[in-house]
């Protein structure tokens, strides 16, 4: 199905592909895209048309043969001079105990548990990481728009610092200020530059679009933690190792059965001299698992250990989630408080900081570089302002998208 998606969006033609995507259409691109969940779709596939065949009978066996047929003595090398001399055809059937076909079947379903449940899985982590790039392509972009605005504020006033010097209103020295604060500027641009890069890169291998960029809001995603620890057994993770644990039952049911005997039957037909006459033979056998205690005992002890660690190691994969996800609420408890001291308290005193300096240097009172560090100083508080507020909301798309329900 997802295959079928991803042919009708490359029909839609590259024009409609090729406009900035929206939080939402980066997803869905990626939902239908990525290489990695198509690879699960085929696992799917493979576990479904492997169960087709599971716990039917095998294939019955033809055998021809030439039963005593003489070579020593007066009838050697004829075929009608003795009476036990016959040509034969027949046809055997094993027939597996119905507790070994049961626990094929059994396997067979579990496997396509197990598939779906890695195919739930991958989903999960694909639409994680299409949107940490998103937003990562967006605040980047922000970032850089920042560093835009403050650079054309602070143009006229390096353009102003020759005229400064030549009125002896400045030290030679600080005439060099403007030069250093441009080269400054331009490196922390360069380090926005490539971080919009490397955020497009991720965006583009996940969504599979040669000119990915992002369009509209970010989401606004709400964390509710009750909701999250209520919900966090029937996360695909710890599904996964439910399906796994069905695997290893699955596999105990098969050693068990392999206590319980087989049978066969076969039927030949015999062709001799017509002197002599046909005859026909049936038989069956069966198999003595006799001895259980060294041969089929351990193998269903060491299935059984099996399926415990398989328990075991769900349990410790639900203390790992439930631990990380109650880290992951502290850090975006933490991630928000730093967000909005930082909008109240420290780009508004950056702010007030600047319009001061600026009128200082209108009244004379102060020189241009005053003027210059209280700008850049503003900028940086704007540019960490949005660089809290990313943290906020990669916070908020991790813990939902990794800790919440799939309707999320």
């Amino acid at each position: 199905m997802r295959l079928v998606l991803t042919l009708a969006c490359a029909a839609l033609g590259g024009a409609a592909q090729a406009a900035p995507l929206t939080f939402d259409a980066a997803l869905r691109l990626a939902d239908t895209s990525a290489p990695s969940l198509l690879s699960k779709d085929a696992d799917v596939a493979a576990a479904r048309s492997a169960a087709v065949s599971a716990g039917r009978l095998p294939d019955p066996k033809l055998a021809v043969g030439l039963g005593n047929f003489p070579i020593s003595g007066p009838p050697a090398g004829t075929f009608d001079r003795d009476s036990m001399t016959m040509a034969t055809v027949g046809v055997s059937q094993d027939m597996p105990s119905s507790a070994k076909r049961r626990a094929d079947r059994e396997r067979a379903t579990a496997d396509i548990e197990a598939a779906e449940a890695g195919a739930r899985v991958e989903a999960r982590a694909v639409r994680l990481a299409a949107s940490l790039a998103w937003i990562d392509l967006f605040y980047a972009r922000k970032r850089l728009a920042a560093l835009d605005e403050v650079e054309r504020a602070l143009t006229p006033l390096r353009a102003s610092a020759p005229s400064q010097l030549a009125s002896g209103s400045t030290r030679p020295a600080q005439a060099l200020e403007p030069d250093q604060l441009s080269a400054a500027l331009d490196d922390r641009r360069a380090e926005l530059v490539a971080a919009v890069g490397r955020a497009r890169a991720e965006l583009v291998r996940w969504t599979g679009e040669a000119d990915a960029d992002v369009a509209g809001p970010p989401p606004n995603f709400q964390v509710d933690p009750a909701n999250l620890r209520a919900g966090l057994e029937r996360l695909p993770a710890l599904r996964a190792y439910d399906a796994a644990g069905r695997q290893a039952d699955a596999d105990v049911s098969a050693a068990k059965a392999e206590k319980r005997p087989d049978w066969s039957w076969d039927l030949t037909y015999q062709h001799r001299d017509p002197m002599y006459g046909d005859m026909v033979s049936l038989g069956a056998s069966v198999s003595l698992p006799l001895f259980a205690a060294k041969r089929q005992d351990p193998m269903v002890a060491a299935r059984a250990s099996s399926a415990t660690r398989v328990r075991y190691e769900r349990e410790a994969a639900r203390r790992a989630l439930a631990a990380a996800l109650e880290a992951d609420l502290a850090d975006h408890a933490m991630h928000h408080d730093r967000l909005m001291r930082g909008r109240t308290t420290l780009e508004p005193l950056a702010a007030r900081r600047a319009d001061l300096e600026t009128a200082s240097y209108a009244a004379g009172t102060a020189g241009l570089s005053d003027v210059l560090g209280a700008l850049v100083a503003l900028a940086e508080a704007k540019i960490d302002i949005l660089d809290r507020e990313a943290a906020v909301q990669r916070d908020a798309v991790r813990i939902v998208q990794t800790y919440g329900s799939d309707a999320q």
